[in-house]
């Protein structure tokens, strides 16, 4: 799936803009009032982890060209 994000790309402009296409989504990735990730969701992108980057932290250049996913996965837990 493709986005449009207006500015530069982050974390949070994606997830805006995610959860504005998709409202459905609001809450299952983040927290609907801190809009801290929720346990078990990461992130990725570029072969890196981007779980622990700041919200407004830029994205990868590969993934604001369109030429690599952020991918967003939901871990799962367990023995």
């Amino acid at each position: 799936m493709q986005l449009d994000v207006t500015e530069r790309p982050s974390l949070q402009s994606v997830l805006d803009a995610l959860e504005s296409a998709y409202p459905v989504l609001r809450g299952a990735i983040r927290d609907h009032i801190t809009l801290r990730r929720r346990p078990f969701v990461r992130f990725f992108a570029c072969e890196r982890d981007l779980s622990h980057s700041g919200p407004d932290d830029p994205l990868p250049e590969a993934v604001a060209t369109g030429a690599e996913p952020l991918l967003i996965v939901g871990a799962m837990a367990g023995g």
